[in-house]
C-alpha cells in the first residue's frame, strides 16, 4: 500500500520517511544473511546481553514470551544460538549467541553507519550540526524508549 502523497509533507512525516529509510537499510543488510529483521535484532541483543533470559529478549522486542521461543527455536537449528540451563535450575535457561551468530552479524552496525552517511549525505556539517541540536532539543522532552 502506498502513502498518501501528502504523508511527507509534515516534519513528523519526513522524519517516519528517515525512520523508514533506515529500517529498510537494517532489513536489507540482515536479509543478506538470511535472516528477519527480528533474528537480526535479537541475535545483535545477545552478543550485548550474552546470557539473557527468555523474558529479558520478549521485553526488549515487546513480543509474547511464545513468540521468542520460537524465534530462539528457528536460531538454535541454524546454529546460531545456544540455551543453557543455569546449575541449579533447570528451569531457568540462558540464551547466548554461537561464534557462528556473532560472525553472522559482526559489522551491521558499520553498515548502520554507512546507511546514516548516506542519509545525511545532503547535508552540510552546520546543517548537520543544527539538525542534530533541534532533535535532541524535541527528544529531550519525550520518555526515553524503555530497553
Amino acid at each position: 500500500m502506498d502513502a498518501p502523497e501528502n504523508a511527507f509533507d509534515s516534519s513528523l512525516g519526513l522524519l517516519r520517511w528517515i525512520g523508514w529509510a533506515q529500517r529498510k537499510a537494517a532489513e536489507d543488510w540482515v536479509r543478506e544473511r538470511e535472516l528477519s529483521f527480528e533474528q537480526g535484532f535479537v541475535l545483535g541483543y545477545l552478543v550485548d546481553s550474552p546470557g539473557a533470559i527468555q523474558r529479558d529478549i520478549a521485553r526488549m522486542t515487546r513480543t509474547s514470551a511464545a513468540s521468542v521461543s520460537s524465534l530462539l527455536q528457528g536460531l538454535e537449528r541454524r546454529g546460531l544460538v545456544e540455551r543453557r540451563t543455569e546449575e541449579g535450575d533447570d528451569r531457568s535457561k540462558r540464551v547466548y549467541t554461537t561464534p557462528a551468530g556473532a560472525e553472522l552479524i559482526a559489522g551491521f552496525e558499520t553498515a548502520m553507519a554507512s546507511a546514516d552517511e548516506v542519509i545525511l549525505a545532503p547535508l552540510s556539517d552546520d546543517e548537520r550540526s543544527t539538525l542534530d541540536g533541534l532533535l535532541r532539543k524535541i527528544t529531550a522532552a519525550l520518555p526515553k524508549p524503555s530497553r
